[in-house]
């Protein structure tokens, strides 16, 4: 594929694939959320967030 081709997302993926090779250490923490949020789509992350929130009113209902 070439690079005028490419979409967005695959052109960030590249980007930062090259970075991981470049630094190396810099990934040692993990990605963090915009990997997580990257990975998961809109879909994915709507249903994070629901499930957060969701969790924490069962929290406050049921542990105060």
């Amino acid at each position: 594929m070439s690079r005028e081709k490419e979409n967005a997302d695959r052109t960030r993926e590249r980007i930062r694939q090259e970075e991981l090779k470049r630094n190396p250490g810099g990934s040692i923490h993990g990605g963090g959320l915009p990997d997580l949020v990257g990975g998961l789509g809109w879909k994915g992350t709507g249903i994070l967030i629901l499930v957060l929130i969701v969790g924490f009113i069962v929290y406050a209902v049921f542990f105060r």
